[in-house]
């Protein structure tokens, strides 16, 4: 229908798209001390899921905002009391701007949600055991014009992932660099 009144439009799939019902921007498995899985919440990650991005002006979020704009014509949840996604700004979402109206968090999630493994030892006591920061938002995709060749366009909607580099330090050059001004951050091995 965009296309139709002239509105670029495109579709756009997301492989490892978080589900993020609580909107706390991770995907949470809960488990017991035994390892058991705990059914407390309602996150999931669908192994896709497809939604349109259209061009537009967003004079109510300011130029910063302008360009693709996703919105959802099958959203599973309500956002102000009823079905609907977006639009949201794919600017919006690449800068973590989760504040912003129209479904930006939810998006956000979708895309760049950590998801994370708690144990559950009581109703008041739970201890993060695992966090990936990589599954989610994986080949972000669209049709490229006038061919059936993908686009990849994950980086509209996130930064590249930073890569871990292995290395090994003695403790006393370790020890040297936390005394210098020039911090650096450093895994043990």
């Amino acid at each position: 229908v965009l296309r139709c009144l002239g509105i670029p439009t495109r579709v756009i799939t997301n492989f490892n798209s978080a589900h993020d019902k609580n909107l706390n921007l991770s995907i949470d498995k809960y488990i017991d001390i035994s390892g058991k899985t705990l059914h407390l919440s309602e996150d999931s990650v669908w192994n896709f899921h497809v939604w349109n991005e259209s061009w537009f002006i967003r004079r109510d979020l300011g130029s910063f905002y302008d360009g693709w704009q996703v919105l959802d014509a099958t959203p599973q949840e309500k956002s102000k009391g009823i079905y609907q996604c977006g639009p949201a700004s794919t600017r919006a979402i690449k800068e973590g701007d989760v504040n912003l109206d129209y479904d930006s968090p939810f998006v956000f999630a979708a895309v760049n949600a950590d998801c994370v493994t708690w144990i559950r030892y009581s109703k008041k006591r739970k201890e993060r055991i695992y966090s990936n920061t990589r599954k989610i938002g994986k080949f972000i995709s669209t049709k490229a014009v006038g061919t059936n060749s993908r686009v990849d366009v994950t980086a509209n909607y996130k930064y590249p992932e930073v890569k871990e580099i292995s290395f090994k330090i003695s403790y006393s050059q370790y020890k040297n660099y936390l005394m210098d001004d020039r911090k650096i951050l450093v895994t043990a091995v």
